[in-house]
């Protein structure tokens, strides 16, 4: 399958759709391009938010992310939200399974070896005022959720994602190293789980602030570190979340949990490069899971969560752009400023 063919349908002269490409590390430039021609199946999305998350950044600051490099200009944007032409709210699902390799046909279309994912390698995201994408991957979103909110949607089935990779029972103790949207969204299902305590830790103020206020105990201030090393103390968590991506999360993260608990690796490293101190792991024999985007049917479980107000999202929004600042936008989710950053075509 081309490029053209499959990602890159032909483009229909006339008018224009407003669209934000990355073009280096660094460089995002707005344009008008012409539409292009839906593929079967597809349908039309005006395109009302889009939510910029770490991979984004790594895209933007490095021109690449994992073992994915920046060749040509890519349009960025997998957290979307949008009407179709009917006026109706939806919220997209940027993975695109092939449907046939061996874990498409397990049901785990999230690990599809043929994935194509919404602004990532070939496949064009939604940094534009209209998206043409398959129809069976968006789903309606109740007017109560707002446009706004339904763009963290995706996110939100991120974090249920890796909570059920860490299979926590009611009354299970568990700390978010990294607060920013996935660890805030973290702590929100934890505590929809029946965790308790949720301990968290984040060397940014207003993150940890943010934490706190959506029920977790700054671990920072608990000193965590060193009850973890005091004979006959405190010997950890039954679960540690990572996700800021970073060497010191994950250490931090190793050194938080108990012996024999569990990590959950939901950050993306910056080099694909990941080390931590194997003494720290084996000694407390510390099972590691890493985790990876979301399941399909996460997506309609983060719309049932939202419409039944069980999760703050908007709450959780601190900058919007129009897609002609998208420049702008991204160096406010460089700069880490606040905690979600959305453009708004």
């Amino acid at each position: 399958m081309t490029e053209a063919g499959v990602d890159r349908p032909a483009a229909i002269e006339g008018r224009k759709v407003a669209t934000a490409r990355l073009h280096g590390a660094g460089d995002v430039r707005v344009s008008d391009e012409s539409p292009r021609r839906p593929a079967p199946g597809e349908a039309r999305l005006h395109v009302t938010a889009v939510g910029l998350c770490g991979s984004d950044l790594h895209w933007f600051e490095d021109g690449a992310i994992g073992e994915a490099r920046l060749d040509h200009p890519l349009v960025l944007g997998h957290e979307f939200a949008g009407r179709l032409d009917d006026g109706t709210l939806v919220a997209g699902d940027p993975c695109i399974p092939c449907g046939s390799c061996g874990p498409c046909r397990a049901g785990r279309e999230h690990l599809c070896v043929a994935t194509r994912f919404a602004g990532h390698s070939t496949t064009d995201g939604a940094l534009r005022s209209e998206l043409w994408w398959p129809a069976h991957l968006l789903r309606p979103v109740p007017e109560s959720v707002g446009e706004d909110a339904a763009a963290l949607l995706e996110p939100l089935g991120v974090a249920l994602h890796a909570v059920d990779l860490a299979d926590v029972p009611r009354g299970t103790s568990a700390a978010v190293i990294g607060c920013g949207p996935i660890g805030l969204l973290t702590i929100q299902v934890l505590r929809l789980s029946g965790v308790e305590p949720i301990l968290a830790t984040d060397p940014l103020p207003h993150r940890m602030a943010a934490a706190v206020a959506l029920g977790a105990r700054d671990a920072t201030a608990m000193g965590v570190a060193a009850s973890v090393d005091r004979p006959g103390g405190w010997d950890g968590v039954d679960v540690a979340f990572e996700a800021a991506g970073t060497d010191q999360a994950v250490a931090a993260a190793l050194a938080t949990a108990r012996p024999g608990g569990t990590v959950v690796l939901a950050g993306i490293p910056g080099s694909d490069l990941t080390t931590f101190r194997a003494s720290t792991a084996r000694r407390k024999e510390l099972t590691l899971q890493a985790s990876r985007r979301m399941r399909a049917a996460d997506l309609d479980r983060a719309i049932a969560l939202a419409a039944d107000g069980r999760v703050e999202l908007a709450g959780l929004i601190t900058h919007r752009f129009p897609l002609e600042a998208a420049p702008a936008a991204f160096a406010a989710l460089a700069g880490r400023e606040g905690i979600k950053v959305l453009v708004e075509p």
